[in-house]
């Protein structure tokens, strides 16, 4: 396999996640996130964050929090300070005096009943309901003294064309766009500016986002002309559907970052299925973060919508987990913990947990099937069977356990002489030790499926385990 090596930069790259505080962190835009991450994090550039709250109706302390600590869990850490675009508003409006100042804006005094009534006459025309202010081109001296709004002059002909890293060239007929509003009535900026002037005043080189703001690129590109500031790179990325070819949606499953923490699944392997979910590498599905890093860049993010497959995550996740350092895997389990509400696990659970993690790591994709089968570790005596473990208990297999525990006892605990002593014991018996296994499941776990009988004894060590054995065979 033939690795691409970056290509260094003339400038510093800049990237930026701009989430609005109004919900939760959505898995799209964790993917978009991530994205911009790994092409600051593979260049030696920057990863900024910009909360965009200018919405002061719909954000919330909350939100903004919830964006913090779904970033920090899927660790994305981002460089510098969090900027709030509202507290921004005075730069904003800065700038479009200044583009009043050049001649690049003018004062529109239309009211809105007067842009309806233009907007019924096109309609009427069949023309295009853009509307065309008659103060574009008005004197100053003309200018009465009430409200209006600052407009873009906007050019009239030719067109506008976006070089987009993603979609390719998009061309846009300059007789299509309008001349937007960039002040209120109230001097407040609308969005559309604060982007732009945030945008530039952070340094940002690449804009990385999804396609549904791809229309928002020409308007956004003319303001960059109007104040000469250099265009950055644009990327717009498809955006995430469900299996069934739509829109992801509730009605898929879950939608926030704090669902996937909640329902256990590794962040290093949420981020492998992320960055996977419509950019590639060859044929390379699975891949550390290292390689994520070295390897991403725009050219592999393909056109069209990836389709999100909980299975696929699944089974990244498994592999991610059973490459996973023990103590680092103990460690996410326990903020797993924390997360759903479960209390902290006592000492000596824990480094039984890292003794057993080798074995319990290997199968498991998420962190409740890691738990599950680490019971034998989490319970404490006595060991409360399941239905199917405590099924098979009956008397046979109490009596079978009870005859079993003083061969062990002398035992010298190594897995080849616990192998011994037990295949020895079922010879005795005339069967085979596969015969003796749902028993000592049973006893030792309380589960019918569970780890190797000889795995969790040399966990749990001789005491335990011959105690847990007796128990079972005293029930």
């Amino acid at each position: 396999m033939v690795t691409e090596r970056l290509t260094p930069m003339t400038e510093d790259v800049v990237t930026r996640f701009a989430p609005s505080p109004t919900g939760f962190l959505h898995i799209g835009g964790a993917r978009t996130a991530l994205f911009n991450w790994l092409f600051a994090r593979g260049r030696n550039g920057r990863f900024l964050l910009r909360i965009e709250d200018t919405d002061r109706a719909r954000s919330t302390v909350e939100a903004t929090e919830a964006i913090l600590k779904g970033l920090s869990w899927l660790g994305l850490e981002h460089d510098g300070d969090v900027v709030s675009q509202f507290s921004c508003a005075e730069r904003h409006a800065e700038v479009a005096r200044t583009m009043l100042e050049t001649g690049q804006a003018y004062k529109c005094f239309s009211t809105q009943e007067e842009i309806e009534a233009f907007r019924e006459r096109a309609r009427a025309e069949k023309q295009s309901t853009h509307f065309q202010s008659p103060w574009r081109d008005a004197d100053p001296a003309t200018h009465p003294d009430r409200p209006h709004v600052v407009r873009l002059r906007a050019p009239r002909e030719g067109v506008t064309v976006i070089r987009d890293k993603v979609q390719g060239d998009v061309t846009i007929r300059n007789d299509q766009l309008d001349d937007m509003v960039l002040l209120r009535s109230d001097g407040t900026p609308v969005y559309m500016l604060a982007v732009v002037v945030d945008d530039h005043d952070m340094g940002v080189t690449h804009v990385i986002r999804g396609d549904d703001h791809l229309n928002n690129a020409a308007r956004q590109q003319l303001i960059y002309q109007a104040m000469g500031w250099h265009v950055p790179v644009w990327a717009h990325i498809p955006l995430i559907h469900g299996p069934d070819g739509k829109k992801l949606s509730k009605r898929h499953g879950a939608l926030g970052v704090e669902e996937y923490q909640a329902m256990g699944y590794p962040a290093a392997g949420l981020r492998n299925y992320l960055a996977r979910l419509g950019w590639s590498h060859g044929d390379d599905e699975f891949f550390t973060d290292a390689q994520a890093i070295e390897w991403f860049d725009l050219e592999g993010i393909g056109r069209a919508p990836a389709r999100f497959d909980f299975k696929k995550l699944e089974n990244i996740c498994g592999m991610h987990m059973a490459a996973s350092d023990d103590a680092a895997l103990l460690q996410e389990l326990q903020a797993f913990r924390a997360a759903t509400g479960q209390p902290a696990l006592p000492e000596r659970k824990v480094d039984l947990l890292l003794a057993a993690m080798p074995f319990l790591k290997e199968r498991a994709k998420t962190f409740p099937e890691l738990t599950e089968k680490a019971a034998f570790v989490l319970q404490d005596r006595p060991i409360q069977p399941d239905e199917k473990a405590a099924g098979i208990l009956d008397s046979a297999s109490r009596g079978i356990l009870g005859e079993l525990t003083p061969h062990l006892q002398n035992a010298s605990w190594s897995r080849a002489d616990l192998e011994h002593v037990m295949t020895r014991f079922a010879e005795e018996k005339g069967t085979k030790f596969g015969k003796l296994a749902g028993p000592l499941r049973a006893a030792l776990a309380g589960r019918t499926t569970t780890p190797s009988v000889f795995d969790m004894m040399l966990v749990l060590g001789r005491e335990e385990s011959l105690a847990r054995l007796s128990d079972a065979a005293k029930t």
